[in-house]
């Protein structure tokens, strides 16, 4: 699909993204999303019957992370049959390198305006110079993405808060937020693992307004010792994981901030709900009705 092809086709797609997922009236979420990680082994099974049943639930916006060998192309008629919008992907680190223009064409296709890196590789961490390599690789990406029409973010987890000795005892997230450019690298931040890191949301969207237009929002029932988040395990070390509204994080302190942040699509996930029909229900049922 060329540029003139996706502009002319994608401006319904594309007003929809441009717009705050919450209703500034009445300070709810009307677009509730849902990271189809969450369901990635009912994905494996039956990728059409999975995102139809997302979309029964309610939900009206999903984020990537993976097509699970169906096309960009596949993946836009899936979503169109369904009234289902994409405004973002996840894509590892080694995808931003090496296969960063067709992965923009493809983004295109699907109407995402957003293309998220989830993960720095640990052994990239250890380096002396792997953030700043990092940072470097976002900026690049960040620019190249942007002349696209396309929006790169970063996404973290509970490590970027640990204090790196190769950065001299700084937080890996507040070297990113200072060495990368506002308006090319964007920040999805995941408000439970920033919450695990020992983190406030709040302090992060006084000190840097606007650069979070996307959050992951998912719940603990009880922080655990930091020790226990340190491995990122795709959540099998945290047990306490669950469906939003059922655990420990003050949902309407953070999102009443939403307006400050700039965020502008909610995204629910679970590193591995036992049930996860089950489990998404309960969080969208929750951010549906949640007045903040």
């Amino acid at each position: 699909m060329n540029r003139r092809t996706f502009i002319g086709t994608s401006i319904a797609t594309a007003v929809v993204a441009s717009r705050p997922a919450w209703a500034a009236e009445a300070h709810h979420i009307e677009r509730v999303g849902l990271q189809l990680y969450t369901v990635r082994d009912l994905m494996k099974q039956d990728f059409d019957g999975t995102v139809a049943k997302v979309a029964q639930i309610g939900y009206k916006e999903v984020e990537f992370a993976g097509y699970f060998g169906k096309s960009p192309q596949e993946v836009r008629r899936i979503l169109d049959s369904n009234k289902l919008t994409s405004p973002s992907e996840h894509v590892p680190y080694e995808t931003v390198e090496k296969k960063w223009p067709e992965t923009l064409e493809a983004a295109h296709t699907v109407g995402q305006k957003f293309i998220v890196c989830p993960w720095v590789d640990v052994s990239q961490r250890k380096e002396g110079d792997g953030w700043e390599r990092a940072a470097e690789t976002f900026n690049k990406a960040g620019e190249a993405a942007q002349k696209a029409g396309v929006q790169f973010a970063y996404h973290n987890h509970a490590f970027e808060f640990e204090p790196s000795e190769a950065l001299g005892g700084k937080m890996p997230y507040d070297f990113l937020l200072a060495e990368t450019d506002p308006k090319l690298v964007k920040m999805e931040m995941d408000l439970c693992w920033i919450t695990v890191g020992g983190q406030d949301p709040l302090k992060y969207f006084d000190r840097y307004p606007g650069r979070f237009p996307l959050v992951h929002v998912k719940d603990m029932k009880k922080l655990p010792k930091v020790s226990a988040s340190g491995g990122q395990d795709f959540g099998d070390s945290l047990k306490d994981m669950t469906a939003v509204g059922s655990g420990i994080i003050d949902w309407k302190r953070i999102l009443g901030q939403s307006e400050k942040a700039g965020i502008k699509h909610y995204i629910v996930e679970h590193d591995k709900p036992e049930a996860p029909f089950e489990s998404i229900k309960i969080s969208h049922d929750y951010l549906s009705k949640l007045r903040f």
